[in-house]
C-alpha cells in the first residue's frame, strides 16, 4: 500500500520528535502493509516553516538510516502546504514541494475552521501551472461541513481531495465520519492517507480504512483509491468519477 501524507520525519513539526520514533513509525507502517509513504511536513502554517531543500535533505537521510536498520518501506518526500495569499511567491522562491518533487501534485491544507475567500482563484492558478492541488482532510473542515457545494465547486474546478483514514474509523468524531462517508458516497473524495503524526493516537490506519470502505462502498471503490495512489506514485494522472453535489435534508442534517 502506498500512504500520501505522514509526519514521519523526526523533529521537523508536530509529528515524530526524534529519530527513534521515526524509525518506530516506519516499522508500524510495514506491518500495516504500507511500502510506500511520503513525508509531509506543515509549512506556513503560522507554526512551522520546513522549506523544499530541508525537506529532500531530510528524506534522503532518513531513507539512508532505514536501508541500515533494514527496514524495507521507501519513504517520499512531500509538504503539507498551508493555503496563503503569498503562496505564489513562495513558489517562485522554491520553498514549494510537490509529492515527489515532480511538479504535479502538491498537498494543500486549509484552516479547519473555514474555507478561504481566495481559496477557488489559488485552486484554478495551480492548475494554470499544471500542478494539481490535492485538498487535505476536508472532512474536518468547519466549512466545508456547513456548505457542502464548496467542496464541489473546488473539485469540479479541478482539485483532487484527500481523507484522513481515522475519520472513517471515527477517531474525530461521528460528524467527522459521517460527512467522510457523504464525501465518498458523491464522488468527492480521491486518495486515503493516514496523515499519522506518531504510533499510538495518530497512527497508520490504512488498512483498517479499506476494510471500512469494501464494507460499505464495495471493493471497487477500495481499488480506486489504491489505484489512485499507485498511479500519483508513479506519475501519472489519477481517475476522477464525476463529482455529486451533496443536497443537504430538509432540516439540514446529511
Amino acid at each position: 500500500m502506498i500512504d500520501l501524507h505522514s509526519h514521519i520525519l523526526p523533529g521537523l513539526d508536530d509529528g515524530s520528535s526524534n529519530l527513534l520514533e521515526s524509525l518506530n513509525m516506519a516499522k508500524t507502517a510495514v506491518k500495516e502493509g504500507i511500502t510506500h509513504l511520503f513525508a509531509t511536513p506543515h509549512h506556513l502554517n503560522g507554526q512551522y516553516f520546513n522549506s523544499k531543500r530541508e525537506i529532500l535533505d531530510s528524506v534522503i537521510e532518513f531513507n539512508n538510516h532505514l536501508i541500515r536498520e533494514n527496514i524495507l518501506i521507501t519513504v517520499h518526500p512531500g509538504q503539507e502546504l498551508r493555503i496563503h495569499r503569498e503562496l505564489f511567491a513562495s513558489l517562485e522562491m522554491n520553498e514549494i514541494l510537490t509529492l515527489d518533487n515532480n511538479g504535479k501534485y502538491l498537498l494543500l491544507e486549509l484552516p479547519s475552521g473555514e474555507v478561504p475567500n481566495y481559496t477557488r482563484e489559488v485552486v484554478y492558478e495551480l492548475l494554470l501551472k499544471e500542478i494539481t492541488p490535492i485538498i487535505v482532510h476536508p472532512e474536518r473542515n468547519l466549512g466545508f461541513m456547513e456548505e457542502n457545494h464548496l467542496l464541489f465547486d473546488l473539485i469540479n474546478e479541478g482539485a483532487l481531495t484527500q481523507l484522513t483514514s481515522g475519520s472513517l474509523l471515527g477517531h474525530f468524531g461521528k460528524k467527522v465520519k459521517s460527512f467522510s462517508g457523504k464525501i465518498i458516497e458523491h464522488n468527492l473524495a480521491h486518495f486515503i492517507a493516514t496523515d499519522a503524526h506518531n504510533v499510538v493516537s495518530r497512527g497508520f490506519s490504512l488498512h483498517e480504512s479499506y476494510e471500512i470502505i469494501t464494507k460499505k462502498f464495495g471493493i471497487n471503490r477500495t481499488f480506486y483509491f489504491m489505484d489512485n495512489a499507485e498511479l500519483l506514485l508513479s506519475g501519472q494522472y489519477i481517475y476522477k468519477e464525476d463529482p455529486v453535489p451533496i443536497r443537504k435534508r430538509i432540516l439540514g442534517i446529511f
